[in-house]
């Protein structure tokens, strides 16, 4: 009887999710203030980190710029400074779990607060075929893609929990809900960015604690130049073009400001991700060569080997 009870009251429950999830898609919920808030973003030197650092300023939020590239680092820092903002670059490698718990404790010792929006950003590619890639590059995907999210986030939830306070955003892709070929290495550590975030925010919410909120961002290919070359047929690019970065980011951040657990960008690639869990396998392979998705990475993997090939000649 208890368990009959309890059924309805689930179905009940999801049913008043998934109205309020729609009404939500007409009627966007109130946006929150962030200003005062201390976001830490990492890979802030590159394009969507620097993105993400001038939008959440212009919220009034003070950020904290974690980046292996001290120089891009330094000139986000100065462009946040230069529209107004407070910036704190820190020259942070996110794969080395002691320098991460190091840097979090000399920011929280260099500001006198805790950080309460984290952002983890940073992300490379390979971008070479696995069976010609050196181990190397394929553990350094790994390691800045996925294991760097366990270093920050241990690093900064502990304060957060504390507080019943924070935000926790993982920039993840959309070649972590679906895959596509010769990103081996890319393609699996964004399926675990998800994993990450996903039992992260089911520990949140398993153990009640509603002062955290959680936000996974996949967007589809950003025109930053990290997947320069990829290209999909010519006619599946009138609905599916690399995004730009701006409009990357504001989609983002319209998200985290209402708190929204989950955002595919553009809405189109949920559509992918439905038929992925839902159609046989041969029937996305088949979808895959239709729109050319099959083969979109080969012109960029040989653009990168283009690229090496004629470094390591000027080297010589």
């Amino acid at each position: 009887m208890i368990f009959l009870m309890d059924l309805q009251m689930m179905l009940l429950d999801v049913l008043y999710s998934i109205l309020r999830a729609t009404v939500q898609l007409v009627f966007k919920p109130r946006s929150k203030p962030v200003d005062g808030e201390l976001v830490l973003i990492t890979g802030a030197g590159g394009a969507l980190g620097r993105l993400f650092a001038l939008e959440f300023i212009k919220k009034g939020a003070e950020v904290v710029l974690w980046d292996v590239n001290a120089s891009g680092n330094e000139q986000t820092a100065k462009l946040v400074r230069e529209e107004g903002g407070t910036a704190h670059p820190y020259t942070v490698d996110v794969t080395n779990r002691e320098e991460v718990y190091r840097a979090a404790d000399l920011v929280r010792k260099d500001l006198g607060r805790d950080v309460t929006i984290l952002v983890n950003n940073a992300g490379v590619v390979a971008g070479e075929r696995m069976l010609d890639c050196p181990d190397e590059m394929l553990e350094r995907t790994m390691k800045v893609n996925c294991h760097a999210l366990f270093w920050t986030v241990k690093a900064f939830l502990p304060q957060m929990k504390t507080q019943n306070h924070g935000h926790i955003v993982t920039v993840a892709s959309v070649l972590g809900l679906f895959s596509t070929a010769c990103v081996e290495d890319y393609c699996a550590s964004k399926f675990a960015a998800v994993g990450f975030h996903e039992s992260l925010a089911h520990e949140l919410a398993a153990e009640e604690i509603e002062g955290i909120k959680t936000t996974l961002v996949c967007p589809y290919i950003v025109d930053t130049g990290m997947f320069e070359g990829c290209r999909i047929r010519d006619e599946a690019e009138l609905f599916l073009s690399p995004l730009d970065p701006l409009y990357c980011v504001e989609e983002a951040m319209n998200a985290i400001l209402i708190d929204q657990p989950m955002v595919c960008i553009p809405r189109i690639t949920y559509l992918a991700y439905i038929c992925r869990a839902l159609l046989p396998w041969e029937s996305n392979v088949i979808t895959y060569r239709f729109t050319g998705s099959d083969k979109c990475m080969y012109p960029f993997v040989d653009a990168m080997k283009k690229r090496t090939t004629n470094g390591l000649s000027q080297l010589t």
